[in-house]
């Protein structure tokens, strides 16, 4: 979004391409717009791309109001704009053509350079408070066109002077009565936590202040633009520009009430007003081509969906579990209740006693963010890329995960949103640069909310590491490693050298068709197990208990250890009852083919996903370098 400084711009324009088609708008609102100002030396021009890049701006030297007529409509036919009615269809740009009269009516005064961004964005809610002065009715279309003069990118971060830029373009407004203090509630509270209280009195005693100021009354607005900048602890002598937000944060508290405003103001929900605006802004090129998935790439996306499953733990876990019945902890809370239900005449669902048990583990939902690097550099591997944005969406489905695939480059894209199954492959294409991985980032976090830990999460981020701003990208990735977010480069490998396989059946054919025994090694180890439990069962001299066959001592084979326990047992008269030392983690209730139940200890949970670290095949299914795999005690660590 434009900075309100863009609002009132000097010099001469350049042409504007389809003024021709919107002539008619332009000449009636020029015979409207004295009116509006009570000056007749005032043209409008209506026309795509006005402004630049505000919505609306004033040339002072050229007496000239500009309107972009993309927030008008589509079309020019919408309505014909010589008659009064076509305000209540068009309240939005009509109420842009309002903003600018006032501008054009009330702002005669030129701001210094340095003071300049300040001194504007008072003048906003001063130009419109002495519009509403003097035309009550404009108040309508001002509300109006209040949620297209602001962005969420005006409060990008939570620092004091986006604070403060923020309670200047809005809260300022409650006072010349554009807005309510209803509608801004949430505003001022985030706003009130990042400033204090103290500091937004001070702020709102200038902003009423230059309310009070006359049109021509420049010297006092550059005062109250210097008071502002100390407020906010700035020397304006020392600091000349504007402060720009820190690509290295997150959005806080500030932007998110800010799309609360926004939304309610536009008659959607907070939910749908982000989808919209994320539609608009990184939606991908309607240029980019799309094919239907081969048999192979299905086949990869339910090895993958596979893979995804087998990494949850299936260790079942102690905790506790509410019952009806003893035995266990009474509850005398819900013993009550139960009570007060029977006497009701209600059948009792209160459960009044609390027991430990083994419970199945939980299953987290894992949410997996995607980057794909979209430079020059990364072109060669654009076609595996888009496979695997298509695997990973359809994977996802079957396996209870929810991913995102987004592209950055020149631009950031949604390449697959969340809880989509897209029918057809997106083919990705590169751009020139990877100035928007700050961004994308950012994206991913909004998308999945990957900064708080209420699932399983994880960043995955493709690229050859020739990014445009690491500084800030680094401060981003540590925010949501100390968040607990993991994250997973993947660094591309060079073009294969002469001799080197490039098929992916070569490379990863031993590991896609082992489904249920991914390591051959482990499928061994698994038989021998199999063959140890059967033997075990089969010999005589072995009762089964609670906690599993143990081994009689009528025929022992003991370590070291226990044939000294038995000794010392046999000399103090009492029976030789001490269990065999190998089927020792039996006895003590584990599985006797668990490698810690020989030593008395139970295996430890496994509650993470690992996903493990491959080297880089030059293949058409890269993606199965991401396949998730778990971490159980006869698989290496990665």
């Amino acid at each position: 979004m434009s900075h309100p400084n863009t609002h009132l711009r000097t010099g001469t324009p350049p042409a504007r391409a389809g003024a021709r088609d919107w002539q008619a708008w332009s000449a009636a609102w020029t015979r409207h717009v004295p009116l509006l100002t009570g000056r007749t030396d005032l043209t409008v021009l209506v026309a795509p791309g006005a402004a630049g890049t505000a919505r609306e701006c004033f040339y002072p030297d050229l007496n000239r109001i500009e309107v972009d007529a993309t927030y008008i409509a589509d079309s020019p036919d919408i309505t014909d704009p010589a008659k009064a009615r076509h305000k209540r269809l068009v309240p939005t740009g009509y109420g842009l053509l309002v903003h600018g009269a006032a501008h054009a009516a009330q702002s005669r005064w030129t701001t210094p350079p340095i003071l300049a961004d300040v001194a504007d964005m008072l003048e906003d809610s001063r130009a419109e408070g002495r519009q509403r002065e003097r035309r009550r009715g404009d108040r309508r279309w001002l509300r109006h066109v209040v949620k297209t003069l602001l962005d969420p990118d005006d409060a990008a971060v939570d620092d004091p002077w986006h604070a403060g830029q923020l309670a200047g373009l809005l809260l300022a407004r409650v006072d010349v009565r554009i807005v309510t203090s209803k509608d801004v509630r949430a505003v001022r509270a985030a706003v009130s936590g990042v400033l204090g209280r103290k500091r937004l009195r001070q702020l709102r005693d200038i902003w009423r202040e230059a309310h009070t100021c006359d049109d021509t009354d420049a010297d006092t607005m550059i005062s109250l633009a210097r008071r502002w900048c100390q407020v906010l602890g700035i020397d304006p002598d020392q600091q000349y520009d504007t402060p720009e937000p820190d690509a290295g944060q997150f959005a806080g508290r500030l932007a998110a009430a800010l799309v609360d405003y926004l939304a309610v103001a536009s008659g959607l929900t907070p939910a749908e007003y982000a989808a919209s605006l994320l539609a608009r802004r990184h939606s991908p090129p309607s240029e980019w081509d799309r094919r239907d998935p081969t048999e192979q790439e299905h086949r990869a996306a339910r090895d993958l969906a596979n893979r995804l499953r087998q990494a949850r733990t299936q260790h079942p876990e102690p905790g506790r579990r509410p019952s009806a019945i003893p035995p266990g902890r009474l509850r005398t809370r819900q013993a009550i209740t139960a009570e007060a239900q029977t006497a009701a005449g209600q059948l009792p669902t209160a459960a009044p006693w609390q027991q430990r048990a083994q419970l199945p583990p939980e299953k987290p939902r894992l949410h997996l963010a995607i980057l794909v690097d979209l430079s020059g550099s990364m072109d060669r591997h654009t076609e595996a890329m888009s496979s695997a944005a298509w695997i990973f969406a359809h994977a996802a489905r079957r396996a209870e995960a929810t991913t995102t695939t987004i592209g950055f480059g020149d631009r950031t894209t949604v390449l697959v949103p969340p809880r989509t199954y897209p029918k057809q492959m997106l083919h990705m294409r590169t751009d020139f640069a990877t100035a928007t991985f700050p961004e994308a980032v950012k994206v991913a976090d909004q998308l999945l909310d990957l900064r708080h830990g209420h699932a399983l999460r994880m960043l995955a981020v493709v690229s050859d590491g020739y990014l445009d701003d690491i500084p800030a990208g680094q401060r981003l990735v540590t925010t949501l490693h100390r968040a607990g977010c993991a994250v997973l480069w993947l660094h591309p490998a060079d073009p294969p050298a002469a001799g080197e396989p490039t098929d992916p059946d070569q490379v990863w054919g031993k590991h896609l068709h082992a489904r249920h025994h991914p390591d051959p090694h482990r499928l061994g180890r698994g038989h021998r197990r199999d063959r140890r439990r059967r033997r075990h069962r089969a010999q005589p001299g072995l009762e089964p208990t609670r906690a599993g066959p143990v081994r009689q001592p009528t025929s022992p084979t003991p370590r070291r250890g226990a044939a000294t326990a038995a000794a010392g047992q046999r000399r103090a008269g009492r029976p030789t009852t001490y269990p065999n030392p190998g089927n020792h983690g039996a006895a003590a209730g584990y599985p006797p083919a668990s490698r810690e139940a020989g030593r008395g200890r139970p295996p430890p949970p496994v509650r993470d996903l690992t996903i493990p670290r491959h080297r880089s095949v030059h293949a058409s299914r890269p993606q199965l370098a991401l396949a998730g795999r778990a971490r159980t005690r006869d698989d290496a660590a990665p």
